[in-house]
């Protein structure tokens, strides 16, 4: 059995494909529709299904995700990464949530573990039995939590209880199409959240198999506008890295996406820069449209290209001329139009054609097809 997870849609261009394959579609964004980045998602229902150290490795796996995902949304309010010990404060603070809490918690309730300072979270602050010193440590790491429980510019989207939960049984697609292109911080928060819950839930999908207990689901994963969340603050690099290593890589394809290199290693350090470019060099295949050729440097530095092949990049990202006969403009070169590259092998140009049904649900241009005129009568307009 194939499932297609569609982690998020900024668009949306994957919503109608999504629902005419009986998908699940889930809004996310102000007034939409929340995603708690504490939710564990369908973890805790599938380990008291397990036994052994399947039980255990779930659970450890939706405390690892609950970390991954509240650690990038901190470095997002802030623009850098917290401190390795405030990283440490926010593991045990999470622990003891975690044996503490009933029910599924929210960031509000991080935050009363931090303000309450138990013992295990002050032996992790190294406050050495001093309640000033133990609020002077966590003082920023505070501030950060309180900034994202009463909205901020992030809104509530993360510190409320999930609205509506990815189900493992069907393809799934985040629309986060409401999200602004000027909320640059809130998108990536999104996309962030929406693959951890997607990474989340194909691990409890691959417990219950490897348990015997459900049939085994294979998942293709895309992280589309991977550069969006990449940009979001120093030290997102390694944060997407994490977030994807999580993965238990049985069963599951990924695919991440991005419009060119340049913005990859449009990175404020040169350590992130190379480690952005290792995504590209450690993919098994890279798939190609049409590419400016100031991109060709970038492009093979990370994967070899011949020069026939950049010269065919290039030739697809010609614009399209204008037929007078017709009055029309001919079809763009690159339309469909892609490169695979696996390894050094010769790359492969492959031209998509869509089907009657294909082009129905894949209509990128809605708005502009389906204008109506002001003032046109009301029957005209139905």
């Amino acid at each position: 059995m194939t499932c297609a997870t569609v982690a998020q849609d900024l668009k949306p261009h994957c919503v109608d494909l999504i629902e005419a394959l009986g998908g699940q579609v889930i809004p996310l964004g102000r007034g939409r529709g929340y995603l708690n980045v504490l939710d564990p998602g369908e973890a805790t229902a599938a380990a008291e299904r397990l036994t052994g150290t399947a039980r255990t490795q779930v659970l450890a796996g939706a405390h690892g995700r609950r970390h991954t995902m509240v650690s990038p949304v901190v470095t997002i309010m802030r623009g850098q990464p917290p401190t390795d010990q405030e990283e440490t404060i926010l593991d045990r603070a999470l622990k003891v949530l975690n044996e503490t809490h009933r029910g599924v918690p929210v960031l509000a309730d991080l935050l009363r573990v931090v303000q309450n300072a138990p013992a295990d979270v002050r032996a992790a602050a190294l406050d050495r039995g001093d309640d000033v010193r133990y609020r002077k440590i966590t003082e920023n790491l505070e501030a950060s939590l309180i900034g994202l429980v009463g909205g901020g510019r992030l809104g509530e989207t993360f510190s409320q209880p999930t609205t509506n939960p990815m189900k493992r049984d069907r393809p799934v697609v985040c629309d986060v199409s409401s999200i602004d292109d000027s909320e640059r911080d809130l998108q990536a928060a999104a996309l962030l959240a929406c693959w951890s819950a997607g990474f989340g839930m194909v691990d409890v999908a691959n417990a219950l198999a490897e348990a015997g207990l459900e049939p085994r689901r294979h998942y293709f994963v895309i992280l589309d506008e991977l550069w969006r969340a990449l940009r979001a603050g120093r030290g997102m690099v390694d944060r997407v890295d994490a977030l994807t290593r999580l993965n238990r890589q049985r069963g599951v394809g990924m695919a991440m996406i991005s419009h060119t290199m340049s913005d990859l290693l449009a990175l404020p350090t040169e350590e992130d820069r190379m480690k952005a470019k290792g995504f590209v060099e450690r993919s098994g295949m890279v798939i190609c449209g049409g590419l400016p050729a100031a991109e060709m440097p970038q492009l093979t530095s990370a994967i070899p290209l011949s020069q026939a092949e950049q010269d065919l990049l290039i030739s697809w990202q010609d614009p399209p001329t204008w037929n007078p006969a017709t009055e029309r403009e001919t079809e763009p070169p690159g339309r469909g139009r892609f490169l695979v590259k696996v390894g050094g092998r010769p790359g492969m140009p492959i031209s998509v054609q869509l089907t009657d049904v294909e082009r129905a649900i894949n209509d990128t241009n809605k708005r502009w097809h389906h204008r109506s005129r002001i003032g046109a009568p009301t029957e005209e307009l139905a």
